[in-house]
């Protein structure tokens, strides 16, 4: 009996210590399970609403964070092309340069999430394409941003954390950038959590609802499958790093 209890007891702690935590969510247009894991586009002109979309990026912190200063996020992309195209080189020199942007400002919405920065980070992104020679249809944008006075996350909330924008621009045209309609398999890879130092800073690379998104329905179908063939937590993060030196 004493040692059916002890059992129970133990099983008891792991799962309250599972269900504290932390983890991510990646979806489009709203956070978590508000969002959509699809986003399909017609390509056929270069209307944003039509387009793009937003890959908002939301998190439970694993414990209380009173003294949250700053962030650090990885997201991850692989297209069902073997290069990436002109549409995805979003980044300096690239087709679409300036295509994609961040956002941490939520106070306009949407509100399914709370806001935990309130409109008060301040930072920038850099979208890496391709990340190596030997990732020729991968891109990682990493985004770092922070905030002048400490504010407070809980344990149990899920936050906006970051969005990440991009538009319809030279999507069709005079000018146009080819690969609009090229699938893509998208993960929010990690997020670090700053407090000041000596503090606690923590690293989340685990799903709540899920940690990856597709771009059209061929997304699905990038090489070794989505989320599978783009890194994840699954990878470890020294491997993850040798691919975008």
């Amino acid at each position: 009996m004493k040692k059916t209890l002890l059992i129970a007891g133990a099983l008891l702690a792991l799962t309250a210590g599972m269900a504290n935590a932390g983890g991510l969510n990646l979806s489009w247009n709203d956070c978590g399970a508000f969002g959509t894991e699809l986003r399909a586009a017609t390509c056929l002109n270069n209307s944003t609403p039509v387009n793009g979309g937003t890959i908002i990026c939301s998190a439970i912190a694993p414990v209380v964070m009173d003294q949250l200063v700053a962030f650090t996020s990885v997201v991850d992309l692989q297209t069902t092309t073997a290069a990436l195209n002109p549409w995805w080189l979003m980044g300096a020199g690239g087709c679409r340069n300036g295509a994609m942007s961040a956002n941490v400002n939520f106070s306009t919405g949407p509100f399914n999430c709370a806001d935990v920065w309130g409109g008060q980070a301040s930072g920038g992104m850099v979208y890496i394409q391709p990340p190596s020679s030997s990732a020729p249809n991968r891109a990682r944008v990493k985004a770092t941003f922070a905030v002048a006075a400490p504010v407070a996350a809980d344990d149990v909330t899920e936050s906006y954390i970051i969005g990440f924008s991009f538009s319809g621009v030279k999507t069709a045209g005079t000018g146009s950038c080819a690969g609009c309609l090229d699938g893509a398999c998208i993960v929010f890879n990690n997020l670090e959590l700053n407090q000041p130092l000596g503090v606690g800073d923590y690293v989340l690379s685990n799903a709540i609802l899920r940690q990856h998104i597709r771009w059209q329905a061929a997304g699905s179908s990038v090489t070794g499958g989505c989320p599978d063939g783009t890194p994840t937590r699954n990878t470890t993060w020294g491997s993850v790093k040798s691919l975008y030196r």
